[in-house]
Order: C-alpha cells, then sequence, then structure tokens
C-alpha cells in the first residue's frame, strides 16, 4: 500500500488531502509512523524523529494513530487478495505476498491479474497500492518498491539480472543503513559489485546474511510464500461520494453490499456466526453493529434483512458517509458447502 497510514487519514479528512501529513507525534520524543508523500518531497519519512520532520517542513500537519482504522482496511485488502488465492503471506498490514503460481497464468495474465487487484482495492477502499511481479519473493518485493505511488513493475526471468547488477547496493531488501554503508567503503555500490564476491567471502564478511546476499543478487530465492493464519472474517464496505440521506437511497446501498457480500462468502465457501454492520456519519463519527448470525445461508435476501435490523439500533440517522457489512467466526473445521443452502 502507498503511504498506508497517511493515506488512511487523508482518506477519512477530506482537510488534510493534498497536504504534508505525519503520523505519529512531534515532541521532542515523537517519530513519525507513516508520511504522506506531500510530507515526503520535503524529506519526511517513517521513524524520523517528529522535531527532526518539523524542521523539515514546518507546515507538517501532525495526526495521531487509529490502529483500528488501519486494521480495517487491511482486512478489507487482504479479503480481496483471498479470493484470488489462498497462499497470503501478510508482512504487516500493508503488505503482503501472494503466491498465484498455481493459476499457470501468462505473464501478461498475471499483469491482468494484478491490474484487477489494484482496482479492486481501490474501489473497497479509496486507497492505492503499488504491486511487484516476478519469480520469487524477493524479486517480487524489489518490484513493488519502484514507480511508487500507484505503480505496477514486472521482472521477467530474462531481464533479472540487468536489474539487479544495475541495482544500487542500499536498495536490495535485506540491507540496512549500517550494511550499505559498510559495503560502500568497501567499494559495494550496486548488485554487480556485490556479485563480484564468493558466497564464502560475503560469509565471512557479513555472517548469515552474507549467504543471503550472494543468492538473492544472482536472483535466486526459493523461500516459499508462508500464509500466517485462516482467514477469520469477511467484509465488503463502500465510501460514497454522495452522502446518503434518505430511507430509499440507504436500503439501495444495503441491498448492492448484501449482494457483494453473499458472492465473497460464495465464492470463499465460508459462512460465520456474527453479522457486522458499520456506518460513518458526515462528521466522521463511525458506529459498528452486531448480532449474532443465525440462520445458515448467505443469500442476499437474508445478509440484507439482518444489515436492516441493525441499522436499526444505530438510532436516529444522520447523513451517511460510509456503510459497511461483514461476517465474522468462520468455522474451519466445516466445510461452508454443508452450510449454504439455496431456498
Amino acid at each position: 500500500m502507498d503511504a498506508f497510514f497517511a493515506s488512511v487519514e487523508q482518506r477519512d479528512n477530506p482537510e488534510l488531502r493534498g497536504k504534508p501529513v505525519a503520523v505519529g507525534g512531534a515532541g521532542a520524543r515523537g517519530v513519525i509512523a507513516a508520511a504522506s508523500y506531500e510530507a515526503r518531497q520535503f524529506g519526511v519519512y517513517s521513524a524520523m524523529p517528529g522535531s527532526k520532520a518539523l524542521r523539515l517542513c514546518p507546515q507538517l500537519i501532525f495526526v495521531r494513530h487509529r490502529f483500528d482504522a488501519y486494521k480495517e482496511a487491511s482486512a478489507i485488502i487482504r479479503s480481496i487478495f483471498f479470493d484470488i488465492t489462498d497462499l497470503v503471506e501478510p508482512l504487516s498490514l500493508d503488505e503482503a505476498f501472494l503466491d498465484i503460481s498455481h493459476l499457470d497464468l501468462t505473464w501478461t495474465e498475471v499483469e491482468d491479474l494484478a491490474k484487477d487487484l489494484k482496482n479492486k482495492i481501490h474501489e473497497s477502499t479509496q486507497l492505492t497500492a503499488t504491486a511487484g511481479i516476478s519469480t520469487n519473493k524477493f524479486l517480487a518485493k524489489m518490484a513493488s518498491g519502484l514507480n511508487k505511488p500507484d505503480g505496477l513493475t514486472v521482472i521477467l526471468p530474462e531481464d533479472a539480472e540487468a536489474f539487479l547488477d544495475e541495482l544500487p547496493i542500499h536498495k536490495f531488501f535485506g540491507v540496512g543503513k549500517v550494511t550499505a554503508e559498510k559495503m560502500k567503503r568497501q567499494g559495494i555500490n550496486t548488485g554487480i559489485d556485490l556479485k563480484a564476491y564468493s558466497e564464502l567471502e560475503l560469509a565471512q564478511r557479513f555472517g548469515k546474511m552474507g549467504r543471503y546476499f550472494y543468492k538473492v543478487v544472482r536472483g535466486l530465492d526459493d523461500r516459499k510464500v508462508e500464509p500466517h493464519r485462516a482467514r477469520k472474517s469477511l467484509s465488503v464496505e463502500r465510501t460514497y461520494e454522495k452522502d446518503l440521506h434518505d430511507h430509499t437511497s440507504i436500503d439501495e446501498a444495503l441491498t448492492k453490499l448484501s449482494i457483494e457480500l453473499s458472492v465473497r462468502l460464495k465464492k470463499s465457501e465460508v459462512t460465520g456466526r456474527t453479522i457486522t454492520l458499520k456506518v460513518r456519519f458526515d462528521d466522521f463519527t463511525t458506529l459498528t453493529r452486531q448480532k449474532p448470525f443465525g440462520g445458515i445461508s448467505v443469500e442476499p435476501a437474508i445478509l440484507k434483512s439482518e444489515s436492516r435490523l441493525l441499522l436499526e439500533q444505530v438510532g436516529p440517522l444522520k447523513p451517511i458517509r460510509l456503510l459497511g457489512l461483514g461476517l465474522s467466526g468462520f468455522d474451519a473445521d466445516e466445510p461452508s458447502r454443508q452450510l449454504v443452502l439455496d431456498i
């Protein structure tokens, strides 16, 4: 994801859009957790002390972190990934590896798939992502760091050697600031410089990481994508260009959400024990209501009926900016094909 925390803040607060924003503290002990691209133009980056960031960019706007909002967006994004493959390895809230080798696609088809994923992420969260595509985790990771924001880079097998030879050493994944400085002192400035050393020499100079450097500079990485956990929920949500003011528009919105959620649940062959409705009003107040999901069907009509009951619990309605609907508490022990009935 592109400047994930800061982008969520700009999405949820229109007054922050187009302005330099930092998530974190401005005080002497404050640290930047994320910086918008407008802030990065002034040299402001994550992990930087807030006081230094303010010196670089006096007009910088500091906002407190809202991890619940970031987790919500991350869960939506991962549900989109799970529509493609179960082999999803999260690295953090805003980054993940996907293994799609089992789909047996051409490179052109893989690129089209990545474009579709990026579009779905934007449609569902109003956030942008940058994708990297290649034959292994290291090369894909390298590709994902290029052409940000909202980019897409493919490193084909036949292009990997030239790409790595020319890559500045500090941009190699796994080469930190201290290691990069040490390498540069030894005349290692690019990949082709690194490749001149034997595996033994690199191991002697950099320990266990030396063997890693020897492999990746040659484009070798046999690490598998390791899913960390099973999906526990699935949700859909929409932020509306115009606030929903009347019961008719709200009802139509709930219908569309129920249909989309039903399609995703059926495709994933899951059902759950708890249904949740999320409502964000025009003043950015956000409420969630949930209840046990007593039915065993995930048909749109049933999801719509349950969502309307939850909406009644919200109380007097104000103009609605966002609606979300989700199901959680998946039963991993029983295949949902035994639970989903067409009535």
